[in-house]
């Protein structure tokens, strides 16, 4: 019998945050790991009248991919990969790692080789979904590779992503909707606003222009779980310096205590106590891998520990976040890189976010 909670993310998912139509073409993209969700989600796009198509792959084929491909196979991207993001309605991606070091050992000159080889797929999806013409949701299956990560029991990492995903709601498809109020608020408050200054008592000193940016508030239509409001920072415009406080994970390499300093948008100085070679490798992927792509700033006071994988901890509250690389093109952001990379700062404990002279936030909680 399938868990009943698996089942209510994939309504979550199928109804809400994409609102499959009938007729639509729906890509659902995973391992196999993943496979309750899969066909709890491909049951719901039938019930929705929407046509499923799988992109499965087997747990080890990118392990095996970058030990085994020639310089050619890196640069070939095949037209049925090009599918879920330059043609269907909707795309549905599943995180479901059996082993999130499984990269560890792999060149990161043969990854950031890959990541520019497929920048179009990337440009694809940010520019139909900016059009309207694309609806996609990313979502994560517990595994016990992700429980060790956030040093918890399966059982008990599971209990932490399903509640944050508002699946124990007594109806979760409407839950996200109901959440929405404080995230769209805090959105429009931001909007119109020039300058943003972020510090924190670690060593962070980092100043932003967003004049003329959209904030766009984030409540589930397209990352599960979700909670944040996010722009796209003037290209030029970063002055200072950022020390994020959590490790991530970025093309499988674990990355932490990293330092950037900005000089008129550009990183012109970068450190890490750990991947820092990594770091340096991807900063130099194309030239918009040292400019910012994103700010974002989360919602989500009921996640509040971090895991080291991205789409739950940039969704703290209290928190801030950073992205090198590729700019959302309906934040009105032009940053074009093959790289969108998200680092988070803690601001809990004596950090603010300033905007335009008047206090955002201070010590991780909001003031307006």
């Amino acid at each position: 019998m399938r868990d009943s909670r698996i089942d209510a993310l994939a309504q979550i998912l199928v109804r809400y945050s994409t609102k499959v139509q009938p007729g639509e073409t729906c890509a659902i993209r995973a391992t196999t790991n993943a496979e309750p969700l899969i066909q709890a989600i491909y049951e719901e796009i039938l019930r929705a009248g929407g046509h499923p198509v799988f992109f499965l792959s087997p747990v080890e084929a990118q392990a095996a991919f970058y030990d085994l491909a020639g310089d050619d196979q890196l640069d070939y991207v095949a037209e049925p990969t090009r599918w879920p993001y330059d043609t269907a309605d909707v795309a549905f991606a599943i995180m479901a790692e059996a082993n999130t070091r499984a990269l560890s050992q792999v060149d990161p000159a043969r990854q950031s080789r890959v990541q520019t080889a497929r920048k179009s797929l990337l440009n694809a999806s940010m520019d139909r979904t900016a059009r309207g013409e694309h609806r996609w949701a990313l979502t994560m299956y517990p595994t016990h590779a992700y429980a060790a990560d956030a040093g918890m029991s399966l059982a008990r990492f599971e209990e932490f992503l399903y509640r944050a995903c508002l699946v124990y709601d007594d109806d979760p498809v409407s839950a996200w909707e109901r959440q929405s109020d404080t995230v769209k608020r805090l959105a429009e408050w931001t909007n119109g606003r020039e300058e943003i200054r972020l510090q924190s008592p670690a060593g962070t000193d980092i100043t932003l222009n967003v004049s003329g940016r959209e904030w766009i508030p984030c409540y589930g239509d397209h990352n599960m779980p979700d909670g944040e409001f996010f722009t796209g920072p003037v290209e030029d415009s970063a002055n200072g310096v950022v020390k994020f406080s959590f490790p991530t994970s970025y093309g499988g390499r674990e990355v932490g205590g990293v330092t950037l300093r900005f000089e008129d948008g550009k990183v012109v100085d970068a450190s890490a106590d750990a991947g820092e070679e990594s770091l340096l490798q991807t900063l130099d992927t194309d030239d918009g891998a040292r400019r910012l792509g994103e700010l974002g700033i989360g919602t989500n006071y009921g996640i509040k520990t971090g895991t080291k994988e991205i789409l739950l901890d940039e969704k703290i509250g209290g928190t801030f976040h950073l992205a090198l690389g590729a700019s959302y093109p309906e934040t009105g952001g032009v940053n074009d890189s093959a790289v969108h990379w998200d680092m988070i700062c803690d601001l809990r404990e004596g950090g603010s976010i300033t905007v335009d002279g008047e206090k955002l936030q201070e010590n991780g909680q909001f003031l307006v």
